[in-house]
């Protein structure tokens, strides 16, 4: 079977598509506008560390300017600090101050729905250990 298209038919089909292709970027222009930024936009990972009690774990830094160096050694010295018992609170959750950063442990029950095991802190920038997924 085939489908013979009158003369007019073409151009009206070809318009037709035409305007589906705008108003599909048109969409996906005003998606991307008014809301906040993807977190996969601005995530930084910075590699593997292990937690106090020796937990496989992401270092990535959410938000603001700092280098993944630095952020390493963040997250190992909030990990010493717990370790050694300068940490107060219940398992050594924090708060605790590392290097003028602000380190913290997420409760169990985040812990458990977004993997996040500990954020750390300083004016705008933000350090996150996120519990490792199998590979």
């Amino acid at each position: 079977m085939q489908v013979r298209l009158t003369a007019g038919a073409g151009q009206r089909l070809a318009a037709a598509l035409g305007l589906a292709v705008v108003v599909m970027a048109g969409t996906l222009a005003l998606s991307s506008c008014g809301g906040t930024k993807s977190n996969a936009a601005t995530v930084q990972d910075c590699g593997s560390s292990k937690t106090a009690a020796n937990v496989p774990v992401e270092v990535k830094i959410y938000r603001g300017t700092v280098s993944c160096a630095a952020a390493m050694s963040v997250e190992k010295a909030y990990a010493t600090a717990i370790r050694e018992g300068d940490a107060p609170g219940a398992g050594g959750a924090g708060p605790v101050t590392v290097s003028g950063w602000k380190c913290q442990a997420f409760p169990t029950p985040q812990l458990l729905k977004t993997g996040d095991t500990s954020k750390c802190v300083k004016k705008s920038t933000e350090i996150v250990e996120i519990l490792k997924t199998p590979s």
